[in-house]
């Protein structure tokens, strides 16, 4: 194995791990653990809450499971129908699970600090996907890529959210409200980050290419 290739595992683990998680609210009575039991009854009880947050965390597994998929070379080169099945898959995934996000966003505990967190994520991880797909279809492949890297490391945001919760709750023992303010920017702020270094770092050295190849 290349050292250059271990990054990915704990990329996909993760990824798999958050991507099969919904379905624990399929098979499990999830009514008194996680985040359901921080909502009102009447609310967990609402259909149309219920329904969108079924939406959103069933297609948002889904886009979960498959958009890492889609940064392996070997398959867009090897695969390329494949790549782009996925691709069409993944979209969907996300377009559906962020529109349910963007309404269950206004019902989000923590208050406004949380709404406007969870809110501005929903509208981000909609606007960069139809950006993404807009670029490809112009047969912008680089902004295309660059819109999908911003896209994932938003929909990465549910496994980040995993991670600093609990580290905030157990490991600086703030209050589950107080931790939920903090993560609901915490969750996806860095990831977009980092998003924007790698497009960077990638644009650098195709940069670097281009003129060596010149020379």
């Amino acid at each position: 194995m290349k050292l250059k290739n271990l990054p990915w595992i704990p990329f996909a683990f993760f990824a798999i791990a958050v991507g099969f998680y919904p379905l624990a609210y399929y098979f499990v009575d999830m009514h008194n653990k996680g985040l359901l039991q921080t909502k009102p009854l009447e609310l967990v009880n609402n259909t149309v809450w219920h329904s969108l947050f079924y939406t959103h965390i069933t297609f948002g597994g889904i886009a979960m499971l498959t958009g890492w998929t889609q940064f392996s070379k070997r398959l867009r080169t090897r695969y390329l129908n494949t790549h782009r099945l996925i691709g069409k898959i993944y979209i969907s995934a996300v377009i559906l699970s962020g529109c349910a996000a963007l309404y269950i966003a206004f019902f989000a505990s923590g208050g406004i600090t949380c709404v406007l967190g969870f809110g501005s994520l929903a509208i981000l991880w909609l606007i960069s996907v139809i950006k993404a797909y807009t670029s490809i279809i112009k047969g912008d492949i680089i902004q295309h890529e660059n819109w999908m890297i911003r896209n994932y490391a938003l929909t990465f945001a549910a496994v980040t959210l995993r991670i600093w919760l609990p580290m905030m709750q157990f490991l600086i023992h703030l209050d589950f409200n107080t931790a939920y303010r903090i993560v609901s920017w915490l969750c996806w702020v860095p990831n977009i980050i980092v998003a924007e270094i790698i497009i960077g770092k990638i644009r650098s050295v195709k940069f670097i290419s281009a003129n060596v190849g010149l020379n």
